[in-house]
């Protein structure tokens, strides 16, 4: 970095002006947040694009298209913030995790990106388990190793495209790529790359011993730093593209999962972080190397305090809600389905529905799992099936919560994200079930605010993302408190709920 530039940053910040941006590149869409500290947030900007699916069991993405969303969302904010776009002092960037981008040493892409649900390397997965172990595996990546996640994407390149593999320069995580087209440095970070399950969590660095056995060739795994370093500056190429200046620092960055909890303000422990999307998550903070020696949730990296975060993943939580609504109900939209569900009594008069429309990660980790309803009588009609999914969701959340208290996490409030946060039925529900008081953050892009706070950090405007948090997260007023009479009819129906899968395993195949 030129010490122009760094002078001047200075100067900047003693006068409290200094402007950030987080990007997201997510799966269905890319994300930016224009944030100005002592102010706030500016505005943010998104542009979808699709998932490519060639092939049964394919999920791949072309590298440029996110690339090619960044830029446009770049000029919108350039032509809709001009004053702020142009003092902006520092970047950074969160990521959709577990994909595979290989480039060759110019830094193309040599292929497209393979991204987490692609189900393709199942092969290459059993090979890891039998070559490296099951205990070496609990040891060294805390983690189950599944299809998409990078490291056996990468074995099923080597096998099946071994014309590709001979050209990779680097292998990168998709928001690494993004970082690398603005900074032409190549570069990883603890947090995004624990994710390939090809890291030593505890170590917080490439698991050289399992590259090692697969004789893949080191260099071709970037350097693993931490997410607050500053990885480079916009080059003139990238400036000429985005309108960004050229020098603006770019700080390393971190996983979507790791940003949105700190877009949540969720940096300590004995809170637990909900999150209802697409899928959904159970999430904690740790400051300690704590594993499910079941590997039944995940520990990866965090990306400050060389801390590490604790998650429950669920596959179908708002896919099922959209799944019924679409599919089975043929309705318009959601807040109509949780105002019919809330003229219905807690427990839905006996019906119960377990969410494996995809398979089951948490707590199962079986991709055989089937969805079902269970206890239908003539008494139901469609708005006992909208709570039933409603509720059997966050039956599925709970079973994350018994295994944090298993491994000795303890948990004394829920601040609840997502659209599952946008309906108040939905958010008593999460109290009663959870029996957990529920919060509400305000902000609802997350992951962005997260990138914008360890941007701040990674340039000095924040003394640290503690500080960050205290300024900028900021939840609802109105608080979910359990109703002691809803929780008790939960607690029976959880107790069913978490047989039905033990009880029909055997037909799931």
């Amino acid at each position: 970095m030129k010490k122009s530039y760094k002078a001047w940053l200075v100067i900047r910040r003693e006068k409290s002006m200094s402007v950030l941006l987080g990007i997201d590149i997510g799966t269905s869409s890319s994300k930016v947040m224009l944030l100005e500290a002592g102010k706030g947030i500016l505005g943010v900007k998104t542009l979808d694009y699709d998932v490519d699916m060639p092939k049964e069991n394919y999920a791949e993405q072309d590298p440029d298209e996110w690339w090619n969303a960044v830029v446009w969302i770049l000029k919108e904010l350039h032509k809709d913030y001009p004053d702020a776009f142009s003092r902006i002092d520092g970047i950074s960037l969160s990521g959709q995790m577990h994909g595979c981008v290989v480039v060759g040493k110019e830094g193309q892409p040599l292929r497209p990106g393979i991204i987490w649900l692609d189900q393709r390397s199942q092969k290459q997965l059993d090979e890891i388990y039998d070559k490296f172990g099951i205990e070496q595996v609990k040891k060294i990546i805390h983690n189950r190793i599944f299809t998409g996640f990078a490291f056996p994407s990468l074995l099923w390149i080597r096998e099946n495209e071994p014309q590709v593999f001979e050209k990779i320069d680097k292998v990168l995580l998709p928001k690494d790529y993004i970082r690398y087209k603005m900074t032409g440095r190549f570069g990883t970070e603890a947090s995004d790359a624990s994710s390939t399950t090809g890291v030593d969590i505890k170590k917080r660095d490439w698991a050289w011993e399992l590259i090692d056995l697969f004789k893949m060739p080191r260099y071709i795994f970037p350097k693993c730093h931490e997410s607050t370093e500053l990885a480079g500056c916009i080059t003139n190429e990238c400036a000429r593209a985005t309108g960004l200046r050229e020098g603006i620092p770019v700080a390393y960055g971190c996983g979507d999962q790791q940003a949105h909890v700190i877009g949540a303000g969720v940096i300590e422990e004995g809170i637990i972080v909900s999150n209802i999307g697409t899928g959904g998550e159970m999430s904690v903070y740790s400051k300690e190397d704590v594993y499910d020696p079941r590997m039944r949730i995940h520990t990866f990296c965090h990306a400050i305090d060389h801390a590490y975060t604790i998650y429950g993943a669920h596959l179908c939580s708002g896919m099922s809600m959209k799944w019924l609504k679409n599919n089975v109900l043929e309705m318009e939209g959601f807040s109509g389905m949780t105002k019919m569900a809330a003229e219905i009594t807690p427990g839905c008069e006996g019906l119960i529905y377990l969410p494996y429309l995809a398979g089951s990660r948490t707590p199962e980790m079986d991709v055989s799992a089937k969805g079902m309803f269970f206890g239908m009588q003539l008494k139901h009609d469609k708005r006992h099936f909208i709570r039933s999914v409603m509720e059997g969701i966050i039956y599925d959340f709970r079973r994350s919560q018994d295994i944090f208290e298993e491994i000795g996490i303890r948990s004394h409030k829920v601040v609840a994200c997502g659209g599952g946060a946008k309906s108040s039925e939905w958010l008593q529900i999460q109290a009663d079930i959870l029996n957990r008081e529920v919060h509400v953050c305000k902000e609802k892009e997350q992951a962005c605010l997260g990138a914008c706070i360890i941007a701040g950090v990674s340039i000095g405007a924040f003394q640290s993302v503690k500080d960050a948090c205290r300024q900028y997260v900021s939840m609802e007023e109105r608080v979910y408190k359990p109703n002691q009479k809803n929780v008790a009819v939960y607690e029976k129906n959880y107790d069913l709920y978490k047989r039905l899968y033990k009880e029909n395993k055997s037909l799931f195949v």
